[in-house]
């Protein structure tokens, strides 16, 4: 018998009692555990952009946490395109959860923002699956350096709150595998998170936390995950189905270990997969024992420390839009008014089960407190559906009179979005939208700060001359605001979602939310700036756009070959302006015509640049070929096509600097020819077209005459039909002739 002060290591130790125990939480928030085999209740809590650990373990409170800093969610932390900033996060918070003995934190979530009204945008990262992936490996990989796990959700295809417990997200094998998988393959490949979270959503029907094909064949098939897979939170349905498909934990429980056992008795489950995920859960115990050990030992994490971070993050995470006669940064001795109940009232985070309790939190008011700046403020407006109070107008237009510069704090109050509903609209609140039109009318100089954790319409920018996108800023945002418009920090953000006025411009619309328990993608590959930049749709702001206090220079690109699909791009980057900043230079691999429709281009690399004023960097990047391919459902794997590709250097999805080229082999990849395949298809492959040229000459001379005719509109549908249909073009005898010498010659150069 195993003691307590020995833990088990090996599954095949453990009756089939105790495997199935720690398949299933001991409560919430606490893994499986059997304490008489050295497996101890350890517990797991929200995230992800800072620890969220309920009070009450025993309970689903979300509103009573222990206190922690929330760093910048997701809509915020993206926009800094800065890799190392967010593993700089991911340190602080698996410290704080070595503090407070978390084994788990449920995050990085990096599921596509595939409509810009989805609840949950705020929780992630882009509308770009190379740009989430990029950027929150960093937090995997921050959080999991302190012995702390991470978990990866929601996997997959979790982009809508509406219905999302049993919707299923209907769409090609192309479209998942080119946006809703590769965020996750990256971060899988790179950093491999200690565990992850299925989806609730279905998946072409079948439930992710019972997806075979999802969990297994793939994730850890294709992908070579070592790690656990838990489910959302009553994402499981059948229990025994879903560790067959390789789910090795229930949360929360149900209290159905006995079934579990019944169903290996009964032969429902194999006793080696319950073994099997079992082993899974006690290897996690094991890689997490030394930071639960170092949090009982009474290790203490620097709040001070974790705010600085957080105020850092905030900083990187605002974007600037607009800037007309240079309004910010705000010029020492100007008169500050400052409106807007956010000001005063800081929106810093979403709503739901990332809601975190924070150790601190900083007012824009109060960081004006701080400096001893000294500026009138107006509420403008309550937080509320209330119409508009017609004193607190007037108070704002009062307010603005009497100043040289306004500050406008506007956005969206936490009731607009959340985890759990999807919004209805882009705009922020009427009354808001009508406040701003009466400041502006009283004073031209106006600077909008927004609060919002998706992107808004914009149909009032003109009234503005500057415009701050804030986001989300976490616990530090007030000070990092201060810090941006005050010009102690130069905002570097770029957009890492496409800024529309237009519902009706978005492709996924036709399908949003879905209907009768089912969403169809219909767009397929063109989300986000994919559709906008491919049908040159207007949007307000694009993909990776954001300004500068200072001015920067892409110069000297240059692209080499590396390999027979592969290539390295350089380019030199110039701060040509007055005062340090950082760059974000971007890198889209524009495609040639190809055997299958596709974006006119797509990120496929960045690099974030700090300059001080006069001083230029070389950045590089190496492109593989997964860099120019595309998924090929008649190959069934990853295509490059021979050809020319443009890799453009940029500053923005619009925003092109300059355009080097390469040109590629094909992969020489083939695909199984059959009668089903066209004759296009057969001549086009490396094996099947020098077998077409064989068999063709070869009929020539049996049939006495050309086979295929002279003529550009007979060839043009033969080239649309499958071998074995093409009687109608041929004749009977020479189509009957062609089928059967094509399969038997390819047969024979096949072996």
């Amino acid at each position: 018998m195993t003691n307590q002060t020995t833990p088990v290591t090996n599954a095949k130790d453990l009756s089939v009692e105790e495997q199935a125990a720690l398949t299933s939480g001991t409560n919430p928030w606490s893994i499986g555990s059997v304490p008489e085999k050295g497996l101890p209740n350890y517990t797991i809590t929200d995230g992800p952009h800072g620890l969220r650990k309920a009070q009450n373990l025993e309970g689903m409170d979300v509103d009573k946490a222990v206190p922690a800093t929330c760093f910048p969610p997701a809509a915020g932390m993206s926009s800094s395109w800065n890799p190392d900033l967010v593993r700089e996060t991911g340190e602080a918070m698996g410290e704080e959860c070595v503090q407070e003995q978390v084994a788990v934190i449920l995050g990085p979530g990096i599921n596509i923002k595939r409509n810009p009204l989805g609840g949950r945008c705020f929780e992630f990262w882009s509308e770009d699956p190379y740009l989430a992936g990029h950027e929150a490996v960093g937090e995997v990989e921050g959080i999991q350096s302190k012995g702390i796990g991470t978990s990866l959700k929601h996997f997959a295809a979790n982009n809508q709150e509406t219905d999302r417990m049993r919707v299923s997200a209907n769409m090609s094998q192309r479209t998942l595998r080119e946006i809703y998988l590769p965020g996750f393959e990256h971060i899988v490949k790179t950093a491999q998170p200690w565990t992850i979270m299925c989806s609730y959503n279905k998946i072409n029907d079948v439930y992710s936390s019972q997806n075979k094909w999802l969990l297994t064949d793939l994730l850890r098939g294709e992908w070579g995950f070592k790690g656990i897979v838990m489910s959302d939170w009553g994402a499981v349905h059948d229990r025994a189905a879903a560790l067959n498909a390789g789910l090795n934990l229930e949360m929360p429980p149900t209290n159905t270990d006995e079934k579990i056992v019944h169903a290996v008795r009964d032969g429902e489950i194999k006793p080696e997969q319950l073994e099997k995920m079992a082993q899974g859960m006690i290897d996690l115990v094991s890689k997490t024992r030394p930071a639960m050990e170092k949090g009982q030992a009474g290790y203490r994490y620097d709040v001070d420390a974790h705010d600085d971070v957080a105020r850092r993050a905030a900083r990187e995470a605002m974007v600037l839009l607009k800037n007309e006669d240079d309004l910010l940064p705000v010029a020492p001795g100007t008169k500050l008014a400052v409106i807007g109940e956010f000001a005063r009232t800081p929106r810093y985070q979403g709503a739901g089960s990332s809601l975190i309790n924070p150790n601190k939190l900083t007012s824009f008011l109060d960081a004006l407190k701080d400096r001893g700046v000294d500026a009138a403020f107006a509420p403008g407006f309550t937080l509320d559906d209330d119409a508009q109070d017609p004193a607190l107008t007037g108070e704002a237009v009062d307010t603005a009179k009497g100043a040289d510069t306004v500050l406008l704090f506007l956005g969206l109050p936490a009731s607009y979005e959340s985890e759990g509903f999807d919004r209805t609209s882009l705009d922020i609140p009427a009354k808001q939208v009508e406040l701003l039109k009466a400041v502006a009318a009283a004073n031209k100089n106006v600077v909008v700060i927004l609060s919002n954790g998706s992107s808004v319409s914009m149909p009032w920018a003109d009234d503005a001359k500057s415009i701050l996108e804030a986001w989300l800023l976490g616990q530090a945002g007030g000070a990092a605001t201060a810090d941006i418009v005050f010009g102690d920090a130069n905002p570097s953000g770029k957009l890492a979602q496409t800024i529309i006025n237009d519902l009706d411009d978005d492709p996924t619309m036709m399908n949003w939310p879905g209907e009768e328990g089912h969403v169809d993608y219909g767009e397929g590959v063109f989300v986000g700036y994919r559709y906008y930049d491919t049908f040159h749709k207007p949007v307000v702001y694009p993909f990776g756009y954001g300004l500068s206090y200072t001015a920067f220079e892409v110069s000297d690109a240059k692209a080499e070959k590396t390999g027979p699909q592969s290539a390295r791009v350089t380019a030199t980057v110039k701060n040509t302006g007055s005062v340090a900043g950082a760059e974000v230079v971007q890198f889209y691999v524009a495609p040639p015509a190809e055997a299958v429709a596709r974006p006119v281009h797509e990120l496929k690399g960045f690099r974030k640049v700090y300059l001080e004023p006069g001083e230029s960097a070389e950045v590089s990047i190496d492109l593989d070929s997964r860099a120019f391919a595309y998924w090929s459902e008649r190959f069934a794997d990853w295509k490059v096509e021979e050809g020319t590709y443009g890799i453009e250097v940029a500053t923005s999805s619009r925003d092109i600097a300059d355009t080097v080229f390469v040109d590629l082999d094909d992969d020489g990849k083939t695909a199984q020819l059959t009668q089903w395949s066209t004759f296009k298809e057969w001549k086009d492959d490396p094996i099947g077209g020098p077998v077409v040229d064989k068999v063709v000459a070869k009929l020539d001379q049996q049939f006495g005459h050309n086979i295929i005719p002279d003529s550009q509109l007979i060839v043009m549908f033969l080239d649309s039909c499958p071998v074995g249909g093409m009687s109608m073009l041929l004749g009977a005898d020479v189509a009957e002739a062609l089928a059967k010498e094509l399969k038997a010659e390819y047969e024979k150069v096949s072996k």
